[in-house]
């Protein structure tokens, strides 16, 4: 069997900027998961081998759902590329995926533009098939863990197969908020780029600064617009610009560049590739790199409030257009805590280039204490307080984001931090080491992230100080949360596995044995 072209693009979690990242003005934390979505690609058999026809059929597959297989017919001619569905005679509903549907349409055309037809003809003569897959942490595990007995721990879920059945259809799935929908359409995307042609895989390189890769720009672009298209509105991109380029300080792009594209019919006479490509001056989004500080860890939970989470944004919006003066002095205020949050955490990472040592030590001591005890020891230090006061801010900056996020959600009647959720954060953010959390992108019931000191060994006060505290593998921040969720009241919180990905963004797979299951998942 031939090796399939793999590729791969994480989730993201906003941590700070929700809502004023759909303002140009304003800009946003996101950090993309080790949790991604992958593509593997083969040349298909549904084609007579060797025939090179005018129409060529592409089979998709997404194992983890019931009846989840969709195929489709591809003609072509000098100009256009059509993608239609082909029935299924057993389950005819099972060949409707508009977002796939548009990311197989889209970039064919592309590389219509790009390669020319015959080239175009003899890299799908055979047609192609594709298989997509999720990590488990885009879905909620609360079903499987029951049905196997376990209680909802970080234990619980590594017990779990990996790409996990979810044992029910697509629409009916309970995702967790990791945008699995931009990453699929990115790796997807991404996959056939490279399949077909158009992008060779070292574009996707994991060097140096991957902002400035011509080809990974170009799988940013198209996969903005099949998103934008596939969900009826342009939104904000963060979800994609991660998913294409991993963690980031993300400042959305202006919608009028994909004014002239938003429509579900092919556009021949409009140059898909005029508007798409990197080098369109209009495509004015900034990615500034990101990364969360060493020894810190991000932490997730999947949250079951009982009730659906209403739409936020629009009321948010509508909010703000009916009090622009009042809507705009508490988001110039909720920016600069979002931005002075940012360069806190950044601080931290420059601080540790200057001195590992004595930033690691530090972590320990913060790791031990509440963040109200981390400036309380007249000892310390000078040197060292000066470490602390970083993570102090970054304590403070984070609480002041979410008093602000209440506040307009009150202003706006929208709840962003439902009581219930402001309830278990505090809780959450009272525990040692533990330096900052909210609710991700809109808010709403039904997720928390926190971020908490991850030291390498077990903590201990800081050298010099007049007592030593001995501590336990089960004394760390992980576990101290970890205990709160698992016996917390009113809430049902299921923690995630994810942590900050160490990718930078869409990476390809040489190897699919380097993926644990992966191999079994996609078949062969």
């Amino acid at each position: 069997m031939a090796v399939p072209t793999i590729v791969s693009s994480p989730g993201k979690v906003l941590l700070a900027g929700g809502y004023l990242v759909l303002d140009p003005s304003y800009s946003g934390i996101v950090v993309s998961t080790s949790s991604r979505f992958y593509t593997a690609i083969r040349d298909g058999t549904v084609n007579p081998r060797g025939s090179i026809s005018d129409l060529s059929l592409i089979q998709v597959r997404s194992p983890q759902f019931l009846d989840a297989v969709w195929t489709y017919s591809v003609q072509r001619d000098e100009n256009s590329v059509r993608v239609e569905p082909v029935a299924d005679n057993a389950s005819s509903s099972s060949t409707k995926n508009k977002f796939v549907q548009l990311a197989v349409q889209r970039t064919l055309s592309l590389a219509l533009e790009t390669k020319g037809s015959p080239a175009l003809r003899e890299a799908i003569s055979k047609g192609l098939d594709i298989v997509i897959v999720g990590d488990n942490d885009f879905y909620s595990q609360r079903s499987q863990l029951e049905r196997l007995g376990l209680p909802p721990t970080f234990d619980s879920l590594s017990n779990l197969r990996p790409f996990c059945p979810t044992g029910v259809h697509l629409p009916e799935v309970h995702k967790t908020g990791l945008g699995s929908s931009a990453a699929l359409i990115t790796s997807l995307i991404s996959a056939l780029l490279v399949h077909i042609g158009v992008v060779p895989k070292e574009e996707f390189s994991q060097d140096g600064d991957v902002s400035f890769s011509g080809g990974r720009r170009l799988a940013h672009n198209l996969s903005q617009y099949v998103h934008c298209l596939a969900q009826g509105k342009v939104g904000s991109g963060f979800d994609v610009a991660s998913a294409v380029f991993g963690s980031q300080l993300y400042t959305r792009f202006r919608p009028e560049v994909l004014k002239d594209l938003m429509t579900d019919e092919p556009l021949p006479s409009v140059s898909l590739l005029s508007i798409i490509s990197p080098s369109n001056r209009a495509w004015d989004y900034r990615i500034e790199p990101f990364k969360l500080p060493p020894f810190t860890r991000l932490m997730l939970a999947d949250v079951d409030a009982g009730s659906d989470t209403p739409s936020l944004v629009g009321k948010v919006l509508k909010w703000r257009q009916a009090d622009q003066a009042g809507a705009h002095v508490l988001w110039e205020s909720l920016n600069q805590f979002n931005q002075s949050f940012a360069s806190a955490l950044n601080r931290l990472s420059e601080l540790h280039e200057r001195d590992p040592g004595g930033y690691t030590s530090i972590v320990k001591y913060v790791a031990s204490l509440q963040p109200v005890q981390w400036l309380a020891n007249p000892s310390i230090p000078e040197s060292d307080r000066q470490i602390i006061e970083v993570f102090a801010e970054a304590n403070y900056f984070s609480e002041n984001i979410r008093a602000k996020m209440r506040e307009m959600g009150k202003l706006s009647g929208v709840p962003i931090e439902p009581p219930e959720q402001t309830a278990l954060l505090d809780v959450c953010v009272s525990q040692a080491g533990v330096i900052a959390g909210g609710v991700p992108g809109a808010g709403g019931y039904d997720a928390i992230w926190l971020l908490v000191c991850d030291p390498p060994y077990s903590p201990s006060s800081l050298p010099g100080t007049p007592t030593k505290t001995s501590f336990s593998e089960k004394q760390t921040p992980l576990h101290r949360v970890e205990r709160v969720w698992t016996t917390w009241k009113g809430l049902s919180v299921s923690p995630l596995s994810a942590v900050e990905s160490t990718a930078k963004g869409v990476k390809v797979i040489e190897d699919v044995n380097e993926v644990f299951g992966l191999r079994e998942a996609i078949g062969g």
